[in-house]
């Protein structure tokens, strides 16, 4: 159950960060796959700066957005120039 659980809140996540990153979505297995990384980078990050969104769903899906959103930051200054 746990597994199901974090599979949702990385979509949502993930989800939220392409929404806000200006519309960057990779499809579902991809908005999975950032935002289960991107709560990772984003628990770090939050961390280093001393700051906390809370306990609970709520704050890891705040986090995971974030960090979704630094993720999705570095993929596209990475890839931009290859695009053109």
């Amino acid at each position: 159950m746990e597994i199901i659980v974090t599979l949702i809140i990385g979509a949502i996540a993930g989800w939220l960060g392409s929404l806000i990153f200006s519309g960057s979505s990779l499809g579902l297995i991809g908005n999975i796959v950032v935002g289960i990384l991107g709560s990772f980078v984003g628990y770090w990050l939050l961390g280093k700066l001393g700051i906390s969104l809370g306990e609970g769903v709520i704050g890891a899906i705040l986090t995971g957005a974030i960090g979704a959103i630094v993720i999705l930051a570095i993929i596209n200054l990475l890839f931009r120039g290859k695009a053109n």
